[in-house]
């Protein structure tokens, strides 16, 4: 696929229906990894984000919160699932329990999702400054996206904040990630929002089981201290499951271990 290319969902593969929500800035191709073992299992849809490259627009005067979850409830309409699996990496891990509390989700595997950190968090300003920061360099490297893949040196310092290896990572895919990332429509916005007013869960309506999934060399949202409301106050009766080496997307340095998380979660 052309790295330029911003599509607005992938669905394929065969069996009960599975719904993967990509991280912030991201798109549906930061599945793609896990797509061929997940797609032997389940019928998978993997929607582009609302305000992400690729994905719908989200209006003027529109609460984000509420348009990034709908964006994805109208995709499972659109493709006749009433409920399915979901599985969602940090922005889309709080969107895809937001979507169990909403009554749409069998299972839920959250892998590091937004939203869990404490309101103190000492952390939570560096977060946010990273972001801020990423928009502008990310800005000022797209015309160099093509030399900064083609070498292990320069795939290593792109991936060096969410992800613990970039071996796995085909340059064609990481090219497209930093593109769409550079260019997503709605980034400093859902940073504002995330600022202002935290990503809250609706913790008392999700019924469904749910497993939390941390990489233990997150650097964008470090555990424990990221997932605190999760574990505490929201999902304390959560399976919980720790990736060692992983970094904040498991599903791009340590595919097969995420898919299988999914998978036996799932079943």
């Amino acid at each position: 696929m052309d790295p330029g290319e911003f599509t607005a969902l992938h669905r394929g593969g065969s069996g009960e229906p599975l719904v993967l929500v990509h991280g912030f800035t991201d798109t549906w191709r930061g599945w793609e990894l896990v797509l061929p073992a997940l797609e032997a299992e389940h019928e998978v849809l993997a929607p582009t984000l609302a305000g992400h490259s690729g994905g719908p627009p989200i209006g003027a005067d529109v609460d984000p919160e509420e348009a990034v979850v709908a964006a994805v409830e109208r995709a499972m309409d659109a493709a006749g699932f009433e409920t399915a699996h979901l599985a969602g990496n940090s922005l889309g891990g709080w969107v895809a329990l937001q979507l169990a509390a909403r009554g749409r989700a069998r299972t839920v595997t959250a892998l590091a999702p937004a939203g869990g950190w404490a309101v103190d968090d000492p952390a939570l300003p560096a977060t946010v400054a990273y972001f801020r920061n990423t928009k502008t360099l990310l800005e000022q490297a797209l015309p160099y996206v093509d030399q900064i893949v083609a070498t292990p040196e320069g795939r290593a310092l792109a991936t060096q904040m969410y992800a613990s290896t970039a071996e796995r990572m085909p340059p064609e895919l990481l090219a497209h990630q930093l593109r769409g990332a550079a260019r997503c429509p709605e980034l400093l916005p859902l940073i504002d929002h995330a600022e202002a007013h935290g990503w809250n869960l609706d913790a008392e309506r999700v019924t469904c089981p749910v497993r939390l999934v941390w990489g233990t060399a997150d650097r964008v949202l470090v555990p424990p201290a990221a997932a605190v409301r999760f574990r505490r106050d929201w999902l304390p009766q959560a399976d919980w499951v720790e990736i060692d080496g992983a970094g904040h997307c498991p599903q791009l340095d340590h595919p097969l271990e995420t898919a299988q998380l999914i998978l036996d979660f799932a079943r």
